[in-house]
C-alpha cells in the first residue's frame, strides 16, 4: 500500500481558492505537500505576498512545497530572453520559501517547425545553460515531457538522456501519468530503458470521457477513480514496485473538478486518495 503521506496537492486543483484556504485544504485532508504554480490570473506563485509572510503560514500549517511550476517553453531557444529572465526569479523564490524545485516545461505548439534534431539540441542546451543557476541556488530542476502531438519534448527516455548530456546532476524528470498514457511510449520503458532513479516527481490525474485517446486535452484531466481510462493508478503502483520513493500529486485541469466547493472537492480527493492507496 502507498503512503497517503507521499501524495500532494496542485494548486491547479483549486485555483480559485486563497493561498490560506489551499493550504488549509491540503491540511484537513491529511497531507502536508503543495505544488505551486506561476500561471494563475497574472498571480505570483505567492500571490504577491512577502516569500518570508507566505513561508511562516505555510510552515504554521505544517506543509512544505514541493515544486513551483513552471518555467514555460524552456527548450525554445527562440525564448531564451524571456526564460533567461523569469528563472532567476523563480529559483530567488524557491530559495527564499524553501521550495526544493522548479519545474521545466517544454514548448508545446503546432506551430513550432524545427526538427527533432533541433528541438532536441535547443533542450540540451537550455539544461546546459541552465543548469548554473539550479546548482548555484541548490534548487532542482524537474523537466516535465508532455504527451501531446504536438509537443516538442514527449519522451521520458529523451528526457533522460538530454538531462545525461547536459552533464548536471541538480534535475530529475516529471511522468505525468496523463502524460506518459497518451505519449510516444508505454509502461515497458520504466525500469528499463528509463531509469526509476531520474524521476523527481509523478502527476497524477485521470480520464472517463469516452473520446478517442488523440483527443485527450488538459480539460479532460479529473480526480482518479475506478473509471479512469488512462491507467494513472497502474502506472503509480508500478513506479512504487520498481523503487520509485518520492511524491505523487494531484493535478486536475477540467474545470469540473476546479469549480468544485472546498467541501466538495475535499471529499472528491479523499475519495481519490482511497482509490489509489487500496489494494
Amino acid at each position: 500500500m502507498i503512503d497517503r503521506k507521499r501524495f500532494s496537492l496542485n494548486r491547479i486543483i483549486a485555483p480559485s481558492l486563497t493561498l490560506s484556504e489551499f493550504l488549509e485544504l491540503t491540511a484537513q485532508l491529511g497531507l502536508n505537500k503543495v505544488e505551486l504554480r506561476n500561471d494563475l490570473d497574472g498571480r505570483d506563485p505567492v500571490d504577491d505576498m512577502k516569500p518570508s509572510d507566505f513561508a511562516r503560514m505555510a510552515a504554521d500549517k505544517g506543509i512544505e512545497v514541493i515544486s513551483i511550476n513552471a518555467l514555460q517553453k524552456f527548450n525554445l531557444a527562440a525564448a531564451r530572453p524571456k526564460t533567461s529572465e523569469e528563472l532567476p526569479r523563480l529559483l530567488e523564490l524557491a530559495t527564499a520559501i524553501g521550495c526544493k524545485a522548479v519545474v521545466l516545461c517544454p514548448n508545446n505548439d503546432a506551430a513550432d517547425d524545427r526538427s527533432e534534431a533541433q528541438r532536441y539540441g535547443e533542450t540540451v542546451d537550455a539544461l546546459t545553460t541552465f543548469g548554473v543557476l539550479f546548482q548555484a541556488a541548490g534548487v532542482l530542476g524537474y523537466v516535465e515531457p508532455l504527451g501531446f502531438g504536438i509537443s516538442s519534448l514527449a519522451s521520458l527516455v529523451v528526457t533522460q538522456e538530454a538531462v545525461q548530456k547536459s552533464g548536471y546532476s541538480c534535475y530529475r524528470t516529471v511522468i505525468d501519468t496523463f502524460h506518459h498514457f497518451i505519449g510516444p511510449e508505454d509502461q515497458n520503458i520504466l525500469g528499463a530503458t528509463y531509469r526509476i532513479s531520474a524521476t523527481g516527481l509523478v502527476h497524477v490525474s485521470g480520464v472517463e470521457a469516452d473520446i478517442p485517446v488523440k483527443a485527450y486535452r488538459d480539460e479532460h484531466r479529473i480526480l482518479v477513480g475506478p473509471g479512469d481510462k488512462t491507467k494513472s493508478k497502474q502506472q503509480i503502483v508500478c513506479l512504487d514496485k520498481l523503487g520509485y520513493t518520492g511524491d505523487f500529486s494531484f493535478e486536475p485541469f477540467s474545470p469540473t473538478v476546479q469549480t468544485l466547493g472546498k467541501a466538495e472537492l475535499a471529499v472528491a480527493v479523499q475519495n481519490s486518495l482511497d482509490y489509489l492507496v487500496s489494494h
